[in-house]
Order: C-alpha cells, then sequence, then structure tokens
C-alpha cells in the first residue's frame, strides 16, 4: 500500500493545537456548547503554531522578487525558503519543481494545461472532481471502482496495455479517498504507470495531512496537495515533481513574473521570453502569507512526528467506527471493505434518514459539524450507494425533505487536532438520533435541511 504500518505503534499523542477549539455555538435546544468540528476533509482548522508564525510574519509583509526595500528582500527569502521547505516535506527529487498555487484543483488543473496535447490520461471514477475534471475529456479514459486495492493495480495495468503506445500517456491517482479515508496502493499504480511508459500524479489532498507523502519512495511523477486541509488557511496550495513538461509548456497564466524578458518586435508585437524554473508557472503577485502558513504547517506535522499522529489517528479512527458498529442502522460506506487501512475520513448512511436531516440535527442538537451530500465525487458515492451512476445530483444535499429518501451519505472527518471528546460525542449523537429521533423540527430551505423556527 501506500503506506507502511509501523510494527509496534507509539504512545498515542495529545492533539495538536489547532483555532476555534474553544469556540462555542448555540444549541436549538438551548445552552451552548463547545464546537466539535468533524469536518476536516473540506478544510482542517487553522495549527495555532501556523497562526502565530503567520502573525509574526505580517507586519513584514511585501512584495516578492522585484522590490528592493528591506520588507521586499526579507518576503522574497521567505518565500523562496518555504519552496524549499515544501521540497522536504514531500522527498522531492533535486531536479523537481516545486509550484505554489491555489489548491489541488488549481494544480491538477494545472498539469492538464501543461500536458502535451496528444497525452492519454487515465483516472478511476473514483476520484474527487478536482482529479476527475480537469482532462481533456477526448484523451481521457474513466475506469471502473476497484473492489480490492490489487483490482485497482490490474484494472490500470489492462487499461495501460490497451493504450497507443507511441503517445505521452498520465495517471492521476487519489492518495486516500475524500469519501471513504481508504489507502490507496499508490506505489504498486505508480510502478505499473512506469511499466507501460505512463506517468503519475498523485493527489494528496487527503493524505498529506495524516500520513508521511515521500516522492522518492513512491515514486511518482507529481504531487499536488491543498493548504486548507494540511492546517494552515490562506488558500494555497503545491504541484510539485517533474520540471520538463511545466518547463515546455506555455505558462499556466501569462504576466508579470512568469516572464523573464518582453521586447517589441519588429512588426509591432511582442517577444517574451519565459522563466523555466516555478516562476513560468505563477504569474502576477504570489500569495506569499499562504506559501508561508503551508511550509510552516509541514514543519509542525514534521516536528510532531508522523508516526504518533498516525497512532493517535488510529485511535480515533478505531473510536468511531466502533461506535457505529454498534447501531445496526448505519452502513458505512467503503470500496475495499472494513479491515482496508484508512484516514481519519468515514462516511455512512442511516436507514430511515434523510442524510442533510442527520447532519442537520447533528449540528444544531450537539454542536457537531460534519458533512453530507456527494462530497464532490458524484460517481464513486452513487456507485457505494448502489444508485444509477448516471443520475443527477449536487454536490450540496438535494432537495429532499426530513425523513425522505436522499441520494447523499454523512462524512464525518478528523485529524491531529481533534480531541477524544469530539469523536465520542459524536458517537452518542448517532445512537441517540437513531433511538430517540430529533428533538426538533426541520424544513428545507435552498435544497439544505434547516432547524424550522
Amino acid at each position: 500500500m501506500s503506506v507502511s504500518t509501523a510494527a509496534s505503534a507509539p504512545a498515542v499523542c495529545a492533539p495538536l493545537p489547532v483555532l476555534g477549539r474553544d469556540v462555542t455555538v448555540p444549541l436549538v435546544t438551548g445552552g451552548e456548547v463547545t464546537y466539535a468540528a468533524l469536518d476536516y476533509a473540506a478544510s482542517a482548522p487553522a495549527l495555532q503554531r501556523v497562526w502565530d508564525d503567520v502573525a509574526a510574519y505580517a507586519p513584514y509583509y511585501g512584495s516578492v522578487h522585484r522590490g528592493a526595500g528591506y520588507l521586499s528582500q526579507l518576503s522574497t527569502d521567505l518565500f523562496e525558503n518555504a519552496r524549499a521547505t515544501v521540497a522536504g516535506f514531500l522527498d522531492c527529487r533535486a531536479d523537481d519543481q516545486v509550484i505554489f498555487t491555489r489548491s489541488t484543483t488549481d494544480s491538477l488543473n494545472l498539469l492538464a494545461a501543461v500536458a502535451p496535447a496528444d497525452c492519454q490520461v487515465f483516472v478511476f471514477e473514483t476520484e474527487h472532481h478536482a482529479a476527475l475534471l480537469p482532462w481533456k475529456n477526448d484523451r481521457v479514459s474513466y475506469l471502473d471502482a476497484p473492489k480490492t486495492p490489487a483490482q485497482a493495480v490490474a484494472t490500470l495495468r489492462r487499461a495501460l496495455g490497451d493504450r497507443d503506445a507511441e503517445a505521452p500517456a498520465l495517471v492521476c491517482v487519489t492518495g486516500a479517498s475524500n469519501v471513504t479515508g481508504e489507502l490507496w496502493p499508490v506505489r504498486e499504480l505508480a510502478a505499473a504507470a512506469h511499466e507501460h511508459g505512463a506517468r503519475i500524479v498523485l493527489d494528496a489532498a487527503q493524505l498529506a495531512p495524516h500520513h508521511p507523502v515521500s516522492v522518492r519512495d513512491l515514486d511518482v511523477d507529481w504531487v499536488a496537495f491543498s493548504g486548507h486541509k494540511l492546517y494552515a488557511p490562506f488558500g494555497a496550495g503545491v504541484l510539485a515533481g517533474r520540471a520538463d513538461w511545466l518547463r515546455a509548456a506555455e505558462p499556466y497564466l501569462a504576466g508579470g513574473g512568469a516572464s523573464r524578458t518582453v521586447t517589441r518586435r519588429a512588426d509591432g508585437g511582442v517577444a517574451v521570453e519565459w522563466h523555466e524554473t516555478a516562476a513560468r508557472h505563477e504569474a502576477g503577485s504570489p500569495n506569499v502569507i499562504g506559501a508561508y502558513a503551508v511550509a510552516s504547517a509541514c514543519k509542525a506535522l514534521t516536528e510532531a512526528g508522523f508516526d504518533t499522529l498516525v497512532a493517535r489517528e488510529r485511535h480515533l479512527i478505531d473510536t468511531v467506527r466502533a461506535g457505529l458498529a454498534e447501531v445496526p442502522e448505519v452502513r458505512v460506506l467503503s470500496l475495499f471493505g472494513d479491515d482496508a487501512p484508512r484516514v481519519g475520513v468515514i462516511s455512512f448512511v442511516v436507514e430511515g434518514w434523510n442524510s442533510s436531516h442527520f447532519a442537520a440535527a447533528l449540528s444544531a442538537e450537539y454542536g457537531i459539524g460534519v458533512r453530507d451530500g456527494l462530497f464532490c465525487a458524484h460517481p464513486l458515492v452513487r456507485t457505494l450507494l448502489g444508485t444509477d451512476p448516471q443520475s443527477q445530483g449536487e454536490c450540496g444535499a438535494p432537495e429532499a425533505a426530513p425523513g425522505e429518501k436522499s441520494l447523499n451519505a454523512v462524512r464525518v472527518s478528523f485529524g491531529a487536532g481533534t480531541p477524544d471528546e469530539h469523536v465520542e460525542r459524536f458517537v452518542t449523537a448517532v445512537r441517540e438520533l437513531v433511538r430517540d429521533g430529533a428533538k426538533w423540527q426541520y424544513r428545507t430551505e435552498d435544497g439544505r435541511c434547516v432547524p424550522a423556527s
């Protein structure tokens, strides 16, 4: 698999300090409770360490690469050092490039833009839309959801064996599912891709916050992830990996910073020489604070130690799964089965409940924030629910009233900042809601289930 399990797990550590850990929210039944943020798979709370680092730098903020003043020089050094920190966090190769983007979605769209025009792309239907949608439709092969990691590798090998061997090829695969949390066999898929002359990009949005990601060890060509899932705010992401396609393609965005020189031609037009470094695809004033926040999060997770963080997360996963297993009406969604290794992302449906109604009750009556819907992975969720893969649906909840059947699920997700009390409260809330029903009346408003006033 993409991540190996240590022979002896270290002692479970305390949660890392995150912003919002003491925020209280009102309950419709009266009173207030400390908010239980269990939607890490969408956006993880910022680490206190990251926020403190950003606050310390903020007075020194300046434009990078262009200014002669002290603050500009300081910001330039900080920005480029952040790039080096991310490269170290990902264990990049010496000649890899690290490009700062807005998100995983932006990173994969950038890679799609620089891929050769005749590139054939192979992607499983199980991917998040960020990895499913950027590719040119006439050159993409969508692979059916596998039932085991071995089947995933075999499916990819068959598809690559049938391709046009003369054309370049790219495989896009997740490291950990944003729906089931299950780990994918990244190393084995990378080996299959390279055996058939294809390249591979790893969507590490859900993997990097939970497990170490080594470009060298996994032998992937590129990796993409988002800062907002890595305990860093400010809308920054990363695409890191091989430089040749990035250098050969036109800039993702044309503008200042991407250009080395611009001159007028004799015919009245302009001639442009583009940078060959990461700056080629970072036109405009970059998100310096966002990049610094990502680097700070990388440092914080590395210093905390992934062995310790993984051990704590396994404890939380076991708590949630054991609690849900005690409620017969709950069905946990899975591709690879109950024994598959996973990160702290678990999706489920509850017999007799509309998922939007259930999520609304968790929030309004227990102060627990989860996600309901199709999680921007429509084909996968429909496959897991056993519904028509071509049926319509939205990323959020469909317009189904409380008690009505819906084509969505509930997702609970957690990580390094989650206290035991939050997952214990969640398990208790699920048990009580299924046993006793909601204490409040709910209605549908703008496609979402909300407490009735």
